[in-house]
């Protein structure tokens, strides 16, 4: 005979078994199913499906990808989640720290603030495609020499600017470097070897 428990906290003497209650239970579950009237939390809650998902042709590095993507997903998201192209650094993800920072048709942009969809027919740039080769990129190594970095979380994001502004105006102004990642914020204040980073790059470019 299976022996009957107490509940727990209970002084009572009612036939209440753990077995029972699995058993009750699982029978339970298995009526629900049979029924087709599962409620999952999402839809208990009021919550909408998932859009449908769009398939769109992205640029990125020279090379074409052909990706399914959801109309909500930031290029941030794509580029990390889905392609693996982790120098795009999460930061923020609203617009303000600039650790995003990728190249569209050669002008910076935050990659939080740009929807995949948008991008699709331009021409994206990472900081993986600086890189000639092995071989570091201008910008990248005018950086190091530099020592433009401390904790080099945001260090991707300013190279990216600093990229963006050498392809527009290959000789700027020290006043133009500041002005030009002003949108990206080091929290570790590197920012004077940063200037003297983009002057460098502006140098290497050059040669």
């Amino acid at each position: 005979m299976e022996k009957k428990e107490k509940h727990k906290g209970c002084q009572c003497d009612c036939g209440f078994t753990r077995r029972g209650f699995l058993s009750s239970m699982g029978a339970g579950a298995v009526a629900l199913a049979a029924s087709g009237k599962i409620v999952t939390p999402a839809a208990a809650a009021g919550v909408k499906a998932p859009m449908d998902s769009l398939s769109i042709q992205l640029m990125i590095n020279g090379r074409s990808q052909r990706l399914l993507v959801e109309p909500r997903w930031s290029l941030l998201y794509v580029l990390r989640e889905h392609l693996g192209l982790t120098g795009v650094k999460i930061g923020c993800e609203r617009g303000e720290c600039g650790a995003c920072t990728v190249l569209i048709n050669d002008i910076p942009r935050y990659g939080c603030l740009t929807l995949a969809v948008e991008a699709e027919g331009s021409k994206i740039t990472t900081l993986e495609g600086l890189m000639q080769g092995e071989d570091l990129g201008p910008v990248q190594q005018a950086f190091v020499e530099k020592d433009a970095f401390q904790c080099g979380y945001c260090t991707p994001g300013q190279i990216m600017a600093v990229e963006g502004l050498l392809r527009a105006k290959p000789r700027p102004s020290v006043a133009e470097i500041q002005r030009e990642v002003s949108g990206n914020l080091c929290r570790c204040g590197a920012y004077v070897n940063i200037f003297k980073a983009a002057d460098r790059a502006a140098e290497l470019k050059r040669s």
